[in-house]
């Protein structure tokens, strides 16, 4: 399937509009999410219709605790990601590898579902939403677009768990469909986001403040990482802009990292420093902040 969001360039070149890396490709070259590939000069999406499977989730495990709470969701999300995290817990789906287990894996868990047939699996289950995860749901802009449009015609709602770094012109393309986010708001450091994430801070915070003012229910997740975005410092600065920016009133989930993927030497975080981020949040005047993974 051809991408919708590109710009052809020179030499059968184009430059992907899909997120904010905006990359620009020869022909034979795939984005940094590995998803999208140009094919003599037409920019081709590589994961429309392919399901890494559909799960029945309470909602809050989103974690969504101001949406449609005490409900189920239908959970689903494909391959790729445009963040590179030394810490995901789901990188054999986010980082397609030439690793000979990731590329086992891989071919196990991949389902071909349409969009109808996604739908039609929450409608038979009685299931008031969709939600778009596992892996970044910008990488899979077309199949989500398709599906979110159905969805709203069959009266469900669309939930993104994103990190955040869509363009502009995805956000504007979603957003009529877009019911509810949760956005991770991994850091506020720019150093955070180059060396552990592959990616840049302001985007982020761009679409945060987009989110809120396309009246999109909104909450926020920070994963706390001992000795990278752990400090009493860093935790008061996430908090004070999700006041100051997004509103007393946004959910801020603080969780608990445990050691994966390329983090195995990092310690677990302890629950006292869940319980300090929790405290700072309030003290900073969010209404409510939530713990997670403890």
């Amino acid at each position: 399937m051809e991408s919708l969001l590109y710009q052809p360039l020179k030499n059968k070149a184009v430059r992907c509009n899909t997120c904010c890396h905006f990359c620009i490709l020869k022909p034979g070259e795939k984005g940094r999410c590995q998803m999208r590939e140009n094919q003599n000069g037409r920019l081709l999406v590589l994961n429309y219709g392919q399901s890494t499977g559909l799960a029945i989730d309470p909602i809050e495990k989103k974690p969504l605790y101001h949406f449609l709470p005490g409900t189920y969701t239908l959970s689903f999300g494909t391959l790729g990601c445009n963040f590179h995290c030394q810490h995901c817990q789901n990188f054999f789906i986010s980082q397609p590898t030439d690793d000979e287990r990731g590329k086992e894996y891989q071919k196990k868990r991949i389902e071909e579902i349409s969009p109808e047939q996604i739908v039609a699996v929450a409608l038979k289950n009685h299931l008031p939403s969709i939600s778009y995860t596992y892996n970044e749901p910008t990488i899979f802009l077309e199949y989500a677009l398709d599906t979110m449009k159905l969805a709203h015609k069959n009266g469900l709602k669309n939930i993104w768990v994103t990190n955040g770094f869509m363009s502009e012109q995805t956000l504007e393309l979603i957003a009529p469909y877009l019911d509810a986010a949760n956005v991770d708001l991994k850091s506020l450091s720019e150093k955070f986001y180059a060396e552990i994430c592959g990616a840049r801070l302001q985007p982020v915070l761009d679409n945060l403040i987009r989110i809120k003012k396309l009246g999109i229910h909104l909450e926020v997740t920070t994963l706390i990482i001992p000795g990278k975005n752990d400090s009493a410092k860093e935790l008061r600065q996430i908090a004070e802009f999700i006041k100051e920016e997004l509103g007393t009133e946004t959910p801020w989930h603080v969780s608990a990292f445990y050691p994966t993927y390329q983090m195995k030497n990092v310690p677990p975080t302890s629950r006292e420093k869940i319980l300090e981020a929790q405290k700072i949040g309030r003290e900073a005047g969010l209404r409510f902040v939530y713990t997670g993974n403890i």
